[in-house]
């Protein structure tokens, strides 16, 4: 077998320890408990159980990286540190992929974590159905007290990268534990929790990590950025993120709120659903994209945290490949639509988006579009109903803020782009057969390549528009000392202090 241990060197011991805090994953410390903490984010909580149908929401993302722990997590492209995992170890053909656990370590009932709580976790996410569980197709799942063995079908070298994303939980678990104070495996418990509303949190008190350094943690559900902005000005909260460049500015000029900011894989992404039959040429959905100023807007709303994009997926990402950008050039892209035959007159573009956030951005984009004779509709929508309406292609266009779990394009373009993923519209064979080649190869040049290839093809056959690269901004009261600003967007919080 391959190791794909990480033992700790003296060249990485500062990442580790890093890693270790943030994680949770470091030897046992004193409590020092002290004060309480209340942040908020641009998404609402509407659920905190890490394995089922919302399990990468934006929400119960942040929520689980406080409540629940994985068993690795990743510190670079191909690279991890063990959380729950004292080591790990795959096969020469991707084919298996073993984890020991470490000694010790528990739940928030005192109760031990075993290899068939992982499976259960595991079994669970799959069992659900969701965007996540797409990660997971047939994977088998074999487990001891002190180990868990995935062994996919296929060759799935990218496996241990989308395992980060995997929350332990109970073997018991089921949807209704998480309606009141469920059992949890990281450095926060559950004190209380409205869904949509806050989430209140205390020390895991059996968590085998460093304890939290407050004594009461509350993300609170503030959609609208304004509120959030106002209630850190004021003191009410201590750090906000998802917030717009414009009010960096303004938040800069406080005294007592610091910026900061994180380079990370998001990327904003503007499907276009090859399957509406206005958008189903490619000279279309090309011509679109080139009617839209984006570098414009670009420096007039996001100056600070965005830069043009080149590729579907960050530099940040395995897999990455740079192209052509697309040039802004409303005369062509009405000849092209022209050209195309597309019907002026009896076509309206429903333009879907959730985030208030979004909301100049997808105006501006209608106005170009307009401005070249395309009638647009903008809705905007609550977070569960353009979930729904997204994967149910009840959009002509959309924007989200898509990053790629563990850094592997695996993730990213292998779950989202095959014919079976149905989840843009656009179906390719030659497509298809570049991702399986790119996501069951072991050899990571054959890799690269193939994933190079296929973003060439999202790119031309323009499966959407690719604008802009984004880092993650965070804004603090200045009394705020540990915070690491997250690359992600999903913020830990164990290692933040406040004063009393």
């Amino acid at each position: 077998m391959r190791s794909l241990r990480h033992a700790t060197t003296a060249a990485t011991v500062l990442l580790t320890l890093v890693v270790a805090v943030a994680c949770g994953g470091g030897p046992a410390g004193d409590d020092a408990g002290g004060g309480e903490l209340a942040v908020a984010g641009q998404f609402p909580i509407e659920s905190i159980d890490p394995n089922g149908k919302l399990a990468i929401d934006g929400g119960t993302r942040v929520a689980a990286v406080q409540l629940y722990s994985p068993l690795l997590q990743t510190t670079g492209p191909g690279e991890f540190e063990g959380v729950a995992a004292k080591s790990w170890d795959a096969n020469d053909t991707a084919t298996e992929l073993a984890f020991t656990l470490k000694e010790g370590i528990t739940f928030s009932d005192g109760s031990p974590i075993t290899g068939a709580d992982v499976a259960a976790a595991f079994t669970r996410t799959v069992e659900s159905d969701s965007p996540f569980s797409a990660n997971f197709v047939d994977v088998d799942v074999e487990a001891t007290d002190t180990t868990v063995t995935f062994t996919p079908a296929a060759p799935d070298p990218a496996l241990p990268a989308k395992l980060t994303g995997l929350m332990i939980t109970p073997a018991g678990a089921t949807a209704d534990s998480y309606e009141g104070t469920p059992v949890t495996s990281g450095p926060f418990a559950v004190e209380s929790f409205t869904p949509g509303g806050d989430l209140i949190m205390v020390p895991n008190e059996h968590y085998w990590g460093d304890k939290p350094k407050v004594d009461r943690l509350t993300i609170r559900s503030i959609p609208e950025l304004a509120t959030r902005v106002t209630a850190l000005g004021t003191g009410e909260l201590d750090i906000i993120w998802g917030i717009s460049d414009d009010d960096v500015e303004q938040l800069r000029s406080n005294p007592e709120i610091k910026i900061e900011s994180a380079v990370g894989s998001a990327v904003i992404t503007m499907w276009m659903n090859a399957s509406t039959p206005a958008l189903k040429d490619a000279a279309v959905r090309r011509a679109l994209w080139q009617a839209v100023d984006f570098d414009t807007l670009i420096t007039q709303l996001y100056p600070e945290s965005g830069k043009p994009a080149d590729s579907v997926i960050a530099p940040t990402v395995f897999g990455y490949a740079p192209q052509q950008p697309v040039g802004h050039d409303p005369a062509a892209a009405k000849q092209a639509l022209v050209d195309a035959g597309f019907d002026f007159d009896h076509t309206t573009l429903r333009f879907h988006f959730s985030q208030a956030q979004f909301k100049q951005w997808v105006q501006s984009v209608a106005s170009d579009l307009a401005a070249v004779g395309v009638k647009v509709e903008v809705l905007e929508k609550e977070q569960a109903v353009y979930t729904e309406d997204l994967l149910a292609l009840r959009w002509d266009l959309n924007i989200q803020q898509v990053g790629t779990l563990g850094l592997d394009a695996s993730y990213n373009l292998g779950r989202l782009y095959p014919c079976a993923a149905k989840r843009t519209g656009y179906c390719n064979p030659d497509l298809d057969a570049l991702l399986k080649k790119a996501g069951n190869s072991v050899d990571p040049a054959v890799r690269q390549q193939a994933y190079a290839d296929a973003t060439a093809l999202i790119w031309n056959e323009a499966v959407g528009m690719y604008p802009m690269f984004v880092d993650n901004v965070f804004a603090t009261r200045t009394g705020v000392e540990g915070f690491l600003a997250d690359g992600e967007g999903l913020p830990r919080f164990d290692t933040v202090s406040v004063p009393d």
